[in-house]
């Protein structure tokens, strides 16, 4: 099974993992990937996060992203990445990947994570205590007021 969605809503982590287990085979190994917001980014606090995704093409892209990294040895992967405004230590991306071993799981969920970072439209400003700053890639952040 594949689902790769945007959402607007926290999932349920342990309703996944039992559907996905309850679902597989011979498999023996589920790789699970959470990220969530940070409180701290360059000793400034994060107020909040704010997530936009440009809908349709985002969830296209992901979709798209998700059926380019999945192979045989993967039986089961679910991707869901949140918008809106999500204050720290809240969860913004979960990655789940059933595989047939172990190696091949952590492997394709972190070229699923790389890849969704970089190529789907998901535009990210993040409020701290020194400004607003557009997340560009890694790390890179672009000061809001220095854009006009």
């Amino acid at each position: 099974m594949v689902d790769a969605r945007i959402i607007d809503k926290e999932v349920d982590i342990n309703e996944v993992v039992k559907e996905m287990i309850k679902n597989s085979g011979s498999e023996g190994s589920l790789v699970m990937f959470l990220g969530y917001v940070k409180e701290f980014v360059d000793g400034h606090r994060v107020s909040k996060l704010i997530y936009e995704a440009y809908e349709p093409y985002s969830t296209q892209i992901l979709k798209r992203v998700v059926d380019e990294v999945i192979d045989d040895d993967i039986t089961d992967v679910r991707v869901y990445h949140r918008v809106g405004t999500l204050r720290p230590h809240e969860p913004v991306i979960y990655i789940f990947v059933i595989a047939k071993n172990r190696s091949k799981a952590f492997e394709k969920c972190r070229e699923l994570l790389e890849r969704i970072k970089h190529e789907v439209p998901i535009f990210k400003l993040e409020v701290r205590d020194d400004g607003e700053y557009w997340i560009v890639g890694d790390g890179l952040r672009v000061k809001r007021n220095s854009l006009t």
